[in-house]
């Protein structure tokens, strides 16, 4: 069954923070793609390494 336009009731996602309008492009290695897509939650996850990732660097002081 379709959702109506304009459903207000409609899927929402729960994030802790807003999404970027731009998404983040990168390059996998072959077959990393596929294997990445059993891994329940992936998205989640990859967006927190990020966050863990820049809070390194600028530590690091290499920002």
């Amino acid at each position: 069954m379709p959702f109506r336009k304009n459903n207000k009731i409609g899927a929402k996602k729960f994030l802790s923070k807003p999404l970027d309008a731009q998404p983040i492009c990168f390059k996998g290695y072959q077959g990393q793609k596929e294997q990445l897509k059993t891994i329940p939650n992936w998205q989640e996850r990859v967006r927190n390494f990020i966050d863990e990732l820049i809070q390194e660097s600028t530590q690091n002081g290499k920002v």
